[in-house]
This record gives structure tokens, sequence and C-alpha cells, in this order.
């Protein structure tokens, strides 16, 4: 089995020409609200890939939507706690290129305290995965309390921050990072060749399984000496919020299934290749079904 402690958002979409600058203001072409957060997105990619996970998240009682949302996905929802204060929620930019820039506000992601913590632990059984991000607070408490309970954790430490540096990162099983996060984790430059990237985190994490993920140039695989390249799937980008979430949901589905890394790899880059060519967070995840015809048949 699979927990994901992560964030539920709303996500405000705006449509620009380009991304804002300081002092600018700046008409929005589109404006649409959805289901967002790292958390959610990763859970809802990771459901329609045909995997098998409880969400563990906090959400305002006013937006029940977003959490009946993954519950029709597939997701098991019996974690997601309503409370009375508002819900966590992003402003993004999404600019004519299909680049983003995102303002995100915590709310409710960040009420977790140790008791409920430890309850939800109480629930799992040692070899289970638990799947974190950095949307939501307690991790200092949480990766120590899961790894003494044997769980296997996966972290994606997005968005990054200062405080991951201080985070038992040693404690995790797998490891899912983009270029900046990899630099800062591996104290190298942004510019560095994914090669440099990889080996400074063979350095300061050499037991984690790493996947490295970049965008254009695809997504590396690495653990002890061993290291696979999944080269990227030639689309044309329309909007790239959420192809990471919706790669590290597939790639985590085709592990529970058993399937080896190179396909694991395989299936992530195709379900983020086809996510990318449609607007939106959530509801850019294709599904399942739409996944396997593109790796089939090959992308259209």
């Amino acid at each position: 089995m699979l927990y994901n402690l992560g964030s539920i958002n709303l996500d405000h979409f705006y449509r620009v020409p380009h991304l804002v600058g300081p002092g600018e203001t700046l008409a929005s072409h589109d404006y649409r609200v959805g289901l967002g957060g790292k958390g959610a997105n990763q859970s809802l990619a990771m459901a329609r890939a045909g995997g098998t996970l409880c969400h563990w998240g906090r959400l305002s009682r006013q937006d029940a939507w977003a959490r009946d949302t993954l519950a029709r996905a597939g997701v098991d929802v019996t974690g997601v706690e309503l409370v009375d204060e508002p819900s966590g929620h992003a402003v993004i930019q999404v600019d004519d290129q299909g680049e983003n820039a995102i303002i995100l506000f915590p709310g409710a992601n960040h009420g977790f305290r140790a008791p409920g913590l430890a309850a939800l632990l109480a629930g799992t059984a040692p070899g289970d995965w638990l799947l974190l991000q950095n949307e939501c607070n307690g991790l200092d408490q949480l990766i120590p309390l899961a790894a003494d309970h044997g769980l296997r954790i996966a972290f994606n430490p997005a968005p990054m921050t200062e405080a991951v540096l201080e985070l038992p990162l040693s404690r995790c099983q797998l490891l899912f990072v983009n270029r900046p996060e990899a630099a800062q984790l591996a104290g190298q430059a942004l510019t560095s060749e994914a090669e440099a990237l990889l080996d400074g985190l063979a350095r300061t994490l050499p037991t984690c399984e790493t996947v490295l993920t970049l965008g254009g140039e695809g997504a590396w695989y690495q653990h002890g000496g061993q290291r696979r390249h999944q080269p990227a799937l030639p689309v044309r980008p329309v909007d790239t919020t959420a192809a990471g979430d919706t790669f590290i949901g597939y790639y985590l589905a085709a592990l529970q299934a058993g399937h080896p890394v190179a396909e694991c790899l395989r299936r992530a880059a195709t379900a983020a290749a086809l996510g990318v060519q449609r607007p939106g967070a959530a509801e850019s995840i294709p599904g399942g079904d739409e996944v396997e015809r593109a790796l089939r048949d090959g992308l259209a």
C-alpha cells in the first residue's frame, strides 16, 4: 500500500502573454479554478495509472468537492480531514509558451500536528510506501517516525527550501528531483550537466534511489553504480503545470505493479508528455487507457 501525505490546493489559473514582471500590471485572457497541490496531483496521477493509494490531507469544509474529485478517481480519501480553516491555494500564471510561475498559500496543508501524524502512521504496516512533498508541515517529525515504523519513503522536495537541507533525507528510499532541487541538494551549479548533478547526489545521499527529471533533456535514474536515461518524448508543450507530478504518480504506479526501472521511466515520461500538451494541473493528467495507447502506438 502507498500513503501520500500531500497538499490539496485550489489552483487559480491565469493565462497570460508572458509571465508578469516586477511593477507590471498584465491582463489575463483566461481564468479558471481547479484541483491542485503537488500532493493531490500525484495521488490523482497514481490513481489514474491504476495504482492503489490512500491520501492523507487537510481541506476546508467548504471545499469538500476537491476531496470528492480524488475519490471519484479511485483515491482512498479516508485520511483527508475537513477543517474549519482556509484550504491551501495557488495562483498560477501560464504564458503562451507553456511556462508557468506559481504563488503558493499553504493554508490547511500546514496544520498537521504530531498526535495526528502518529495516528495516521498507526494504520500502516512495515513495507508500505509513504510519499511526501514539501507543501505540508511536520516532515521533520514524520520522516523519522515513518522510517522507524518500517515504511519506505519517497520524497519530492518541492518547493525546495533551505529547511529541506535539514531533513533526515538519508532515511528516504526514493528521491524525485528536478534540476534546481538537485543542484541545491548536491551543492552544484544550476547549469551543471546531468552527470555532475547525479555525482553530487550520489555523494550527498549514497543510499537513496534518485530520479532526476530534466524536462526536454529527459529523466535519469540512479542507484549505487546503476544509471539509466529516459529520453524526452518529442512533443510541443502547451502547459507544463503538473508535469512533474504526473511523472511521479505514474512512476510509482508502475513500481507498485512490479515493473522494472526502465519501464517505470518509460510510462512516467509518456504520461508527462501527454499531460503537457493540454492546459491545467489536475485536468491535464492523462488516464491510464490513454497512456497505454500512447505506449502501444506512439505519441500523436
